[in-house]
């Protein structure tokens, strides 16, 4: 696969509103939908949109709507257990970890559908609703569905399920991230194709979405500490996996008691090379920045 660095995204619009220019995100590049609504899916382990768990947590307003499982369409899932690398030395599986579970789900979910070559996807902005961590050791279903559609972009709403050993099911995370959708070859924004519209805008059922970025900007008065992305932190377009955005509010948690719970939303902004870099926070806000202050991504926590 071939870097995308140079895309340049300009105006992207919906149908009535012209949205701002999207800087885009080259971490998890494929097409983020697929998979089937049958027995194999939800129902298959007693997951409905009626259980699929409350939440508590009071989040912004502007935070990304967690929407329920759609009565109709097609809703994939598959079975997870935590590695040993996805945990902290408490067992709790860390924030990175939920990111690469959801979008390793996810190509399961469009290669399983026969859509992997239809397009190159890219992340606009996720948010992880943890009401309990995961921990090394317990079972998971990843349940997850288009939630909303855009004229250039799509929404997916993922839960993470815990299985217990008698068959009763929690949704211990839910998860929606917005994905903007890339010509394979050109590498620029491009309307969804017929057969990706067919395969899950039933699940969507007719609810818009846009790509509009939401979070302010940096404030001057945030402190400063200073981070490192690595060169084992790109993937296959040669730029910083979206996961490894969650690994500088990681290092905060693990440097205090287990969190319970948390609810955060990640928004990126440009494409990040391995290199020095700044995180810049101030209350519940957190700006992952380069040297000259360009910012390559924003996170709003609560809950922590």
């Amino acid at each position: 696969m071939t870097s995308i660095e140079g895309l340049a995204i300009t105006s992207i619009a919906t149908d009535r509103t012209r949205e701002p220019r999207l800087g885009y995100r080259a971490g998890a590049v494929f097409p983020p939908f697929g998979g089937d609504l049958a027995a194999a899916s939800a129902n298959a382990i007693g997951v409905t949109r009626h259980n699929l768990g409350s939440h508590t947590m009071a989040a912004p307003e502007d935070f990304s709507e967690l929407v329920d499982a759609p009565d109709r369409g097609r809703v994939f899932t598959q079975t997870i257990k935590p590695g040993l690398a996805d945990c902290a030395p408490s067992g709790r599986v860390r924030l990175d970890a939920l990111a690469r579970w959801l979008q390793d789900v996810a190509y399961a979910d469009v290669e399983q559908a026969g859509l992997a070559q239809a397009a190159m996807w890219v992340v606009r902005r996720t948010r992880l609703s943890v009401e309990r961590f995961p921990r090394f050791g317990e079972h998971f279903r990843v349940l997850t569905f288009c939630s909303g559609i855009g004229r250039m972009w799509a929404e997916r709403r993922s839960s993470i399920i815990r299985v217990s050993p008698d068959g009763t099911v929690s949704a211990d995370v839910q998860a929606v991230s917005l994905w903007v959708h890339l010509d394979p070859l050109g590498r620029h924004p491009t309307p969804l194709t017929g057969p990706e519209v067919a395969t899950y805008a039933e699940a969507a059922a007719g609810r818009r979405v846009r790509a509009r970025l939401r979070h302010p900007g940096p404030d001057a008065a945030a402190s400063r500490r200073a981070w490192r992305f690595r060169a084992t932190d790109c993937d296959l377009a040669g730029h910083v996996n979206n996961a490894a955005y969650w690994q500088p509010l990681e290092e905060e948690l693990l440097s205090g008691a287990d969190p319970h719970r948390i609810d955060a939303e990640i928004e990126f902004r440009a494409p990040a090379q391995p290199g020095d870099k700044v995180v810049l926070c101030d209350g519940k806000h957190r700006w992952i920045v380069d040297e000259s202050g360009d910012t390559h991504a924003s996170l709003i926590v609560v809950g922590a």
